[in-house]
């Protein structure tokens, strides 16, 4: 049987993947990615991810690298000030309100927030555009043997690629991570999220808020307004039991629960899509890196939906991965280049995943001098301002 050769193999299409066919494929190398899920480009299509992506500040180079910044900006609401609520009261009500202004550090927002679908839309014309990457949707990674040289990679359309490197980006259950026999520590806090978009009567002004109560946070992101109605994407997390019935209502008892639950701070809430439901864990790969292949994404590290850390977290992998491939195009796939990656992703992402779960957890206090303790703790971290801007810019990735 004939083989292809290429650079790379990405096996996953998702937003991380398509953004790594992008920038490696700009960046001269030859890419095929494959999944086994064609990309929903609509949001009212069937299976579409409802889900936003905030890009932070740090992470626009890679795109713009990769020539997907300029068709993404067009359609990304500025997120200029990250608000903290505390409404941990006896009452559904803010009783402590803390803003994070990116002012403090720059003249740039935090970051850009668009909607997950439009993502795959637009990187998929990009893909089209460059003729080193072959996109093939609807064709999964079904075998892969690897050997100091090469990886050997079966598809389930029976074709065969050689490749000196695979980029696992084919998320949380990764086959690729289970082929390499790379084990996972996974942690699980009966939560889930439901993930939907909103219009409302007041306008965001480019403020994304998490409100703190009980169960998980609720968090209120900006997305451009549509028709001229101020709109935002939600991501509500709650426990398992408490989604389901949330489900389970009639709209308009639904939107009543979601108002009450953001404290009316921008109105009352309209539901503007279907709800999604996604289940919260934190999970993360004992390392980086197998022979030829390297992890990245959700097949490397999971983390709750908070403080935009997720996706941004995907695209360091890739700026490292990349960054290491153009230093010494020679070595791509080598075990040089893979440890080196792993060593230096892996302690961040360590790092960030144990500051994410401390977060979630404080999130979910239920026992009032708990939540109260979480209030008293905000308005100590807030109220230093040097340590309010290191906060800033650990959540930001710089240092």
């Amino acid at each position: 049987m004939t083989r292809t050769s290429t650079d790379i193999l990405i096996s996953g299409g998702g937003v991380a993947g398509l953004t790594a066919a992008a920038a490696f494929g700009a960046a001269g190398f030859s890419v095929i990615c494959v999944d086994p899920s064609p990309p929903v480009t609509s949001d009212t299509a069937e299976g579409a991810d409802l889900r936003s992506t905030a890009f932070l500040h740090p992470s626009i180079p890679v795109l713009q690298d990769a020539g997907l910044w300029a068709r993404l900006e067009p359609h990304a609401a500025a997120l200029q000030v990250m608000r903290i609520i505390d409404a941990g009261g006896e009452v559904s009500e803010p009783r402590l309100t803390k803003d994070f202004n990116a002012a403090e550090l720059s003249g740039l927002p935090f970051g850009w927030n668009l909607p997950n679908w439009l993502l795959r839309r637009e990187m998929v014309a990009r893909l089209a555009e460059l003729p080193n990457v072959d996109f093939r949707p609807g064709i999964a990674t079904h075998r892969l043997m690897t050997r100091t040289t090469e990886a050997l990679v079966t598809l389930s359309d029976g074709a065969q690629i050689r490749a000196r490197m695979v980029i696992a980006a084919d998320g949380r259950n990764s086959p690729v991570r289970q082929a390499l026999g790379i084990p996972v520590i996974t942690l699980r806090y009966g939560q889930k999220a439901l993930a939907f978009a909103v219009t409302h009567p007041v306008p965001h002004e480019n403020v994304s808020t998490e409100i703190h109560r009980t169960g998980g946070p609720f968090t209120l992101v900006p997305l451009p307004d549509r028709d001229g109605r101020p709109r935002s994407a939600v991501v509500w997390m709650e426990t398992g039991p408490e989604v389901a019935r949330l489900q389970a209502l009639p709209v308009p008892d639904f939107e009543a629960e979601m108002s009450t639950r953001s404290c009316h701070i921008l109105g009352p809430l309209t539901l503007d899509s279907r709800l999604t439901v996604w289940p919260i864990i934190t999970q993360i790969a004992s390392r980086m890196a197998g022979e030829r292949c390297a992890l990245m994404a959700e097949a490397a590290h999971v983390l709750p939906p908070i403080g935009a850390q997720g996706l941004n977290m995907s695209l360091a992998d890739l700026t490292v991965l990349l960054n290491l491939a153009r230093d010494d195009p020679d070595t791509i796939g080598s075990a040089q280049m893979l440890d080196a990656y792993h060593r230096k992703r892996h302690w961040e992402v360590q790092a960030r995943i144990t500051g994410i779960d401390a977060l979630n957890r404080a999130s979910m206090m239920g026992a009032q001098p708990l939540r109260d303790l979480r209030a008293t703790a905000l308005n100590a971290l807030y109220s230093a301002a040097p340590v309010r801007r290191t906060l800033m810019k650990a959540g930001l990735g710089l240092r």
